[in-house]
């Protein structure tokens, strides 16, 4: 008997410790026509997120001995036997026509990489401000794309080709969480990928109420955005946003967190160091300067 399962794209959920919030997300999911094959990684939850998760049919649910972090996702794909990726939080969910106008559009644009969708925020489905940023980008629109050039993303709203993300490594274990998408975009647009947003395509993100407070998201943020530095961009420009980070720390004790953070993984950054092609790197000043604006 058919599961009624089709397409060509798997949504792939890394989570931990919701199980609640899990269960709605894969309700919406599992309403989905055609209904998408649908991967779920346990962060090594401590509650029954992976029973919660198991319970539905036609999931699939991988345990993991210790938290991942966003890279858990890499473990989603990797299990994936279709072309395209959909990703979702446990606390995000597709539209309806989002994943089969996505298919359409990759199936179209062969060296489209990532397609970023426009994210609809609680039950009055308002704006989250990152959409207009990217329906702004002044990176352009070239015309055989379905929308703007970006070099940024939610994951919670993003489809990839299977094979662009993996020729890219995925979600850098090193950033663990908090900025991971930012460097996915620019090893995509290294490796030759076009990322662009398409408004048309949407997801619905209830946020969760079981967040890390706001101080420990910021200091995650600035510490990611510091390594992200020294992986991509010119050594002038690390050393320059490190000591400003220094000086910043003598009079602030979170930010010497922070750099107590850089430091620890600097080793790793600089082993993993892979310098932006000119074009990337000029791209991604172009949002820099735009966004100082």
């Amino acid at each position: 008997m058919s599961t009624g399962i089709a397409g060509k794209t798997t949504v792939v959920i890394a989570t931990r410790d919701r199980a609640a919030e899990l269960a709605r997300t894969l309700t919406e999911l599992s309403a989905l026509r055609p209904r998408p094959p649908i991967v779920v990684v346990d962060n090594a939850s401590a509650d029954h997120t992976a029973e919660t998760a198991a319970a539905f049919p036609d999931v699939r649910v991988i345990r993991l001995a210790r938290n991942l972090g966003a890279a858990a996702r890499n473990i989603g794909v990797a299990a994936a036997r279709t072309p395209y990726v959909a990703f979702s939080d446990d606390d995000s969910w597709w539209a309806a026509d989002a994943l089969p106008e996505a298919e359409r559009l990759l199936d179209a644009c062969p060296r489209l990489g990532l397609i970023a969708g426009r994210t609809l925020v609680g039950a009055d489905n308002r704006d989250d401000p990152v959409n207009e940023l990217m329906a702004t980008s002044p990176l352009g629109h070239p015309p055989e794309l379905p929308g703007p050039l970006i070099l940024g993303f939610l994951a919670c709203a993003a489809i990839v080709r299977k094979e662009a993300y993996q020729q890219a490594t995925g979600f850098n274990p090193l950033l663990h969480f908090g900025a991971e998408e930012r460097l996915l975009a620019l090893d995509l647009a290294a490796g030759g990928w076009q990322l662009c947003y398409v408004e048309d395509v949407r997801a619905h993100h209830h946020p969760s109420t079981h967040r890390p407070p706001r101080a420990w998201r910021r200091r995650v943020e600035q510490r990611n955005n510091a390594l992200i530095s020294w992986l991509r961009w010119p050594l002038r420009r690390c050393a320059a946003e490190t000591l400003g980070l220094l000086r910043a720390a003598a009079r602030d004790p979170e930010t010497l967190l922070t750099v107590a953070g850089i430091i620890r993984r600097l080793p790793q950054a600089l082993a993993q160091r892979r310098p932006l092609p000119p074009e990337v790197e000029r791209r991604a000043r172009t949002l820099e300067l735009a966004e100082r604006k």
